[in-house]
């Protein structure tokens, strides 16, 4: 389905050095803000004390963060668990406060707005945990990366699977370096939100991909640069209507999800926005600097199906 068609190509790789420069930048000032400022890591991976409370009747959250926001915590997590009754809040620790102290408060708390709540559960997170987290956290995005190289390695060519993975690392370089900046609560949402930027910028690297193997078959004499522009004019109308529709999703949980989904449709928002900019202009030019060409893709024997004006037609590849 297609809401238009642009009959004629647009020349993307003729501004690629200046937009990789611009993406050299943005990466560079990423990196140095998750190092001069570092990530605002939430209780997950922090430690702190996690509650459950439930309530007669539905739970009002947002007088259940008022409540607890006049106690003076800061970066307190509030959400349903398993029914609108049952609420889930995480504090984080506090020098010289025990769990007991904090939850004790906070129940007190609770009270004056609505004495039927009754507290369910308990629990302290410890430290250990939150780094058990972060390294599983880095464990599942090296899993996640060594898998797309392999299998764009084998559908494509190493040079498309170097370049989707370079531009994958810059998606998520810049997600992070936003999260840093603006020192943003990163939570095990963000980072699924993190891992789901990742196979959502390959699809549209392996759409724009497929589309300049079919070009090398189809146009014998379209340079490596027309090729690459021809893929990725071709392929805008899909872009927007993907690309469009998802956006719709995410900006519906980011204005009308809460608090619990602010952050995770924020780090999507981010990510669909520089996951398109990457794939045409990160991925396919990177694969141009490689020195990509037609004999990378078409290694196999096969009658010629395209460009009826090219004297070649029919000769076997």
């Amino acid at each position: 389905m297609e809401f238009f068609r642009i009959h004629r190509t647009i020349p993307f790789m003729r501004h690629a050095l200046v937009l990789n420069i611009v993406s050299v930048v943005t990466f560079l000032l990423a990196v140095f803000f998750l190092f001069s400022r570092g990530l605002h890591l939430s209780v997950e991976f922090t430690g702190g004390t996690v509650m459950e409370v439930a309530y007669e009747q539905p739970a009002d959250l947002g007088q259940v963060r008022d409540a607890i926001g006049k106690l003076g915590f800061a970066d307190v997590q509030v959400q349903n668990f398993g029914t609108s009754r049952d609420v889930l809040i995480r504090l984080p620790a506090q020098k010289g406060v025990s769990s007991a102290e904090q939850s004790a408060k906070v129940v007190d708390a609770l009270k004056t707005v609505d004495p039927s709540v009754q507290l369910r559960r308990n629990e302290f997170v410890g430290p250990q945990v939150g780094d058990e987290l972060t390294t599983n956290g880095l464990k599942a995005l090296a899993m996640v990366v060594v898998g797309i190289m392999i299998y764009l390695a084998f559908r494509f060519e190493w040079k498309f699977a170097l370049a989707t993975v370079l531009a994958n690392l810059h998606d998520v370089v810049i997600i992070l370096g936003f999260f840093a900046f603006f020192q943003w609560e990163f939570s095990l949402a963000v980072l699924a939100a993190v891992l789901a930027v990742l196979g959502y910028s390959v699809n549209e690297s392996v759409v724009i991909f497929d589309r300049i193997r079919e070009n090398f078959r189809r146009y014998r004499k379209l340079s490596t640069v027309e090729i690459i522009d021809n893929a990725i004019t071709s392929t805008i109308s899909r872009t927007i209507i993907t690309h469009g529709s998802t956006q719709l999703v995410v900006l519906s949980m980011f204005f009308f999800g809460g608090p619990t989904l602010h952050y995770f449709s924020l780090a999507l928002t981010i990510g669909i926005c520089f996951g398109i900019y990457s794939s045409a202009f990160v991925a396919a030019a990177i694969a141009m600097w490689l020195g990509v060409k037609r004999e990378d893709l078409i290694k196999h024997s096969a009658k010629r199906d395209g460009d009826p004006d090219d004297p070649n037609a029919g000769a076997v590849v």
